[in-house]
């Protein structure tokens, strides 16, 4: 990757070198690092035993599990090559466990940020971010679905992810965020499905987007609560890094002004295309 400039995220393992240490936490199950190489192989990737100049993608494993496979020094010595390349000029991604599993699973994974421990020449630590466990790689807009006329049963949770009306609105929110240096971000591999994300200092908003055009604004605005409402719920349970902000995403302005109090009543940040008030 050198002279090439990281846009933050691995996108695939195909076509990279990759080096390990430590076991991963694959699904809730320990993997060794011989079973890391033979799926990275699977999927269009090669590997490296050691460190060195090849290597694109370092995966570090759990640290402080007495099973890991290296010793303490080992690992040390291994990130720290990684953060010695970095400061070169020459950027090797590193992904933690949860990366490499998503990853493994066709999803993005972040490339992680490196810091040496204050006072040591050897210690380098890898810096959580809000939104761990939560966020996703970058969104990627859909193509608008059309549903057969004669269709028995539906999905409204899922039938208005598939209109131009939702698709133009979260086009819309994704410039607004931009034009902030915010990313706007799709859910993460296990976390719940929701429509966009993205993190603002320790805050992680959860948005629910819901379209009002032909609709009845009433079904969609209760739907759209609901929804984000059990998706902060559940994140709270798990105990997500960083503090949940749940949001519903309005196409346009609702025509009864009740839902803006009924909203900040319940924790929810309501808000609206154009202007996005509040995001």
């Amino acid at each position: 990757m050198e002279g090439e400039l990281c846009d933050g995220w691995v996108h695939s393992l195909s076509g990279q070198t990759l080096c390990f240490t430590g076991r991963v936490l694959i699904d809730g199950e320990w993997t060794v690092r011989k079973d890391c190489r033979e799926i990275a192989q699977q999927l269009g990737a090669s590997w490296k035993p050691d460190f060195s100049r090849k290597v694109t993608v370092f995966v570090h494993g759990d640290l402080a599990s007495q099973a890991v496979t290296d010793t303490h020094r080992e690992y040390s010595q291994k990130l720290v090559s990684a953060a010695d390349w970095r400061d070169r000029g020459y950027h090797v991604c590193v992904v933690d466990g949860d990366g490499f599993a998503d990853l493994i699973g066709g999803h993005a994974a972040r490339c992680r940020e490196l810091l040496r421990a204050q006072g040591s020449d050897d210690h380098v630590l890898v810096l959580p971010q809000a939104g761990d466990g939560i966020l996703g790689g970058p969104l990627q807009q859909h193509r608008v679905s059309l549903h057969e006329p004669g269709a028995l049963t539906l999905d409204l949770a899922d039938l208005d992810k598939g209109t131009k009306a939702h698709e133009s609105t979260i086009v819309a929110l994704n410039e607004h965020l931009s034009r902030q240096h915010i990313e706007l971000r799709g859910h993460a591999r296990n976390a719940p499905r929701f429509d966009a994300g993205w993190s603002r200092g320790d805050d992680v908003f959860v948005a629910e987007v819901k379209s009002l055009t032909g609709a009845s604004e009433d079904q969609q605005i209760r739907l759209g609560i609901g929804q984000v409402l059990d998706y902060a719920h559940q994140l709270q349970l798990a105990r997500t890094c960083g503090r949940i902000r749940p949001v519903l995403v309005l196409e346009k302005q609702p025509a009864d002004p009740r839902w803006a109090s009924l909203a900040e009543a319940s924790g929810i940040l309501l808000t609206w295309a154009p202007d996005f008030a509040g995001c």
